[in-house]
């Protein structure tokens, strides 16, 4: 009697040439843009990138591991700036040495009682009230409660933004801010995760961009929360500010600040993609009947991960708005917070942290060198046409150069689609023979 061994070699790693290429030429392009630049505009530029690489990570884990389009990144980074502003803001003492503060607080008050009895009432039927009365009563009570309390609510913020101008912050750390960011961006997600998630992959793109522009709307009608479109600056560092150490060392702490969160961020996410957590999560975005099959709860592990997704883009959002220091909540645009950052996980790779991360800080400085390298291109073609033709100089070549970001970012992404559709550094998965 014979038996057969079979022993199981392990393929030999390989080394990663294309990683280490495209990280050399991104690293000449940064050291291309302090040359031309200066030091003071380039640490700037280095550390908004980091901030996008961080809501990169967060969407790339809900699109990436999960399959789940989130188009509505704008309103959780929102989310997370206005929680870096209301922690971080010195105290209001014209709000809080009057009776402001109390009047508020039952006004709250009444909202919580009116939600819960709103929701007692969507319950009637388990005590035997026919659905259809049921809705009715839920419904009716909703309207008359809603009425009754916003015109109360109304009072009140009138007189805070007559007599105090806003409610202020809280006068605690940055950081503070940007946990409760990060907390807030994820309670948010939860919620709607729980009536979202269920919808097809084009639906849940249209409910999260209709979401988004809801919170920006509330918190740019909210002038008594949040000052509205007059804004709230300076938003304090973590860091010694500009003021105390100059330009470029502020931002390089700045920087050194966000890159060990990067890290961190990274180095959790990647033991998570390799842990059996991270296997069952791809195994749902791939096949999710043979994972509902085997016993795995779907709604729930996805919901866990867009949850974890919006947490991320609160936090980067918080350490934006800090960096930025300043709050407007007419500034969050879909095109800055949710097209390029969608941009940035497409070039990177979706489900790839390293690319993600390479992505982030590549498109991040395309979309800001794209201006002045249009405005040196066009203002040589008018110098040629006016040397040799004769012609007359365009009026606002400034805002007209402007727009070429616009152009060149939706070049980059149709060539990438086209050329390299899996990014260029692509997720890497393993085969089973």
């Amino acid at each position: 009697m014979s038996t057969t061994r079979t022993d199981t070699v392990a393929a030999p790693r390989r080394f990663p040439l294309r990683e280490v290429i495209l990280f050399v030429v991104l690293l000449a392009a940064v050291l291309g843009v302090y040359g031309m630049m200066g030091s003071a505009y380039s640490t700037r530029m280095l550390v908004e990138a980091s901030c996008y690489a961080i809501l990169a990570l967060g969407l790339t884990i809900q699109w990436g591991y999960a399959g789940q389009f989130n188009a509505g990144v704008m309103g959780f980074v929102a989310l997370g700036g206005f929680c870096a502003m209301f922690f971080s803001v010195p105290v209001n003492d014209a709000f809080w040495d009057s009776s402001l503060p109390g009047e508020l607080g039952v006004v709250l008050a009444y909202i919580v009682g009116a939600a819960v009895v709103v929701f007692g009432a969507s319950r009637l039927d388990r005590i035997g009230v026919p659905k259809k009365l049921r809705t009715v009563i839920t419904v009716v009570l909703a309207v008359v409660l809603y009425l009754v309390v916003i015109s109360a609510f109304r009072g009140v913020a009138d007189q805070i933004e007559s007599q105090a101008g806003f409610i202020g912050g809280l006068g605690l750390p940055a950081w503070v801010g940007w946990i409760v960011g990060g907390a807030l961006a994820g309670g948010v997600g939860y919620f709607i995760g729980h009536i979202c998630l269920g919808l097809r992959s084009d639906y849940l793109a249209i409910a999260t961009i209709g979401i988004a522009e809801i919170i920006k709307a509330f918190l740019k009608n909210s002038d008594w929360l949040t000052r509205g479109t007059a804004t709230v600056s300076p938003l304090p560092w973590p860091v010694p500010g500009p003021a105390e150490v100059g330009f470029t060392l502020a931002r390089a702490m700045y920087l050194s600040v966000t890159a060990v969160m990067i890290a961190a961020i990274f180095f959790l996410l990647h033991r998570a993609y390799h842990a059996p957590w991270g296997r069952m999560i791809r195994a749902i975005r791939d096949n999710e009947i043979s994972s509902a099959a085997m016993g795995k709860d779907i709604n729930k592990r996805r919901l866990e991960i867009f949850v974890l997704g919006c947490i991320l883009m609160g936090i980067g959002g918080a350490v934006l708005a800090s960096f930025n220091s300043l709050f407007d909540p007419q500034g969050y645009l879909p095109l800055n917070h949710t097209f390029l950052v969608l941009v940035m996980v497409i070039l990177g790779g979706p489900g790839n942290n390293l690319g993600t991360i390479f992505g982030a800080v590549a498109v991040y400085i395309i979309w800001l060198m794209s201006e002045p390298l249009a405005l040196f291109l066009m203002e040589l073609a008018v110098h040629f046409g006016e040397s040799t033709f004769g012609w007359d100089a365009p009026a606002s070549m400034d805002s007209r150069a402007l727009q070429a970001r616009v152009f060149v970012i939706g070049l980059l992404i149709t060539l990438v689609l086209r050329f390299a559709p899996k990014g260029l550094l692509p997720e890497k998965t393993k085969h089973v023979d």
